[in-house]
This record gives C-alpha cells, structure tokens and sequence, in this order.
C-alpha cells in the first residue's frame, strides 16, 4: 500500500455504490469454500462465492441466489449470518456495496460451472497472494466470527487505502 496523492477524498457517510453485491463463505469441518472466478470483476482471482442483486432482491436472497447459479449448492436462507459489509471506490468510479454472508449448512455438491471453480481451504491455508488485496485484512477474522464494516479505494486490482473496523457485536441494520 502506499500514499499517493491520486486517491481521491471520500465521505464515506453520503457514498454511494453504482453496485449492490454479496459473498458467502461457506464452513465446513474447518475448511472454507472459495472460488476461482472464471468471468467478470477479478476473473482468475479466488474469491467466495456471489455476485450483483437482481433488481428487489436483498442481499441475502442474492447470496443463495448466487451460490446456487455459481457452485449448484442450495443454503437455506436462515443458515445464513451477515457478518459484515465492505465498500469499494475505484478510482475509475466503479463503487460497490458488498454485504458478506458466512453459512455452516448447505445442500449438494460443489460443482464447478462456467463462473467458478470450487476450492476447499482450511483457514491458515487461504491463498490471500491470489486474492483481492483487501481479503488478508477481514476475511480470516469474519470466519473466526468476528462482524466488520470496511472501505477500500483500488486503482484497478491495486489497494490505496483501507479502513477496516473489526467486532465482535451485530452490525447495525441501515
């Protein structure tokens, strides 16, 4: 991370997102179920499982929504905890809102489709150098159950800038 001049002043309090998304980790015997994204925003990364909202859909609903059209798994809506939500500014304007699930239940198998590639990782062997930048500072402590709001501003896969405020309270609905 460095301090350059380019990144932009936000007031994070009247931001708003051009996209609405989700992700859900799914837990298992003490393995996390990740993705090798195979389209869109950071194809050939590992990420979890999600995608945009549908229009009237919540972010839940996506979630098991998403989950489903990515690895064929069914999760029953109330297995799901929101644990926290991350936002995005891009420097290109890109701005996105992502509410992220964690859920210790499912229906099927894996299966690897033409968006993603199911992979299995225990917790100290998550593959953050091929991930998103922002991953190392949220994702193993939302697993150990920790709840997070975070803002992030990228130039293209490069983070700038990070506030992450971890805890072990409910995040407030709003």
């Amino acid at each position: 991370m460095h301090t350059s001049p380019a990144i932009p002043e936000i007031d994070w309090t009247r931001w708003e997102p051009t996209i609405r998304a989700n992700l859900v980790f799914v837990i298992d015997d003490g393995k996390v179920l990740l993705i090798r994204k195979k389209t869109g925003l950071g194809q050939g990364k590992i990420n979890g499982p999600g995608g945009k909202l549908d229009p009237g859909e919540t972010a839940l609903q996506s979630a098991v929504r998403e989950i489903h059209e990515e690895l064929h798994l069914t999760l029953d809506p109330a297995d799901c905890e929101e644990m926290g939500v991350l936002r995005f500014q891009f420097v290109d304007g890109l701005a996105m809102h992502v509410v992220v699930f964690r859920a210790f239940a499912y229906q099927g198998t894996p299966t690897e489709t033409r968006e993603a590639a199911p992979l299995w990782f225990s917790f100290d062997e998550i593959p953050f150098e091929e991930m998103w930048a922002d991953d190392r500072y949220w994702l193993r402590e939302m697993l150990d159950g920790q709840h997070f709001e975070a803002n992030f501003i990228f130039a293209a896969e490069e983070m700038l800038w990070r506030d992450v405020r971890l805890s072990r309270c409910a995040p407030v609905e709003g």
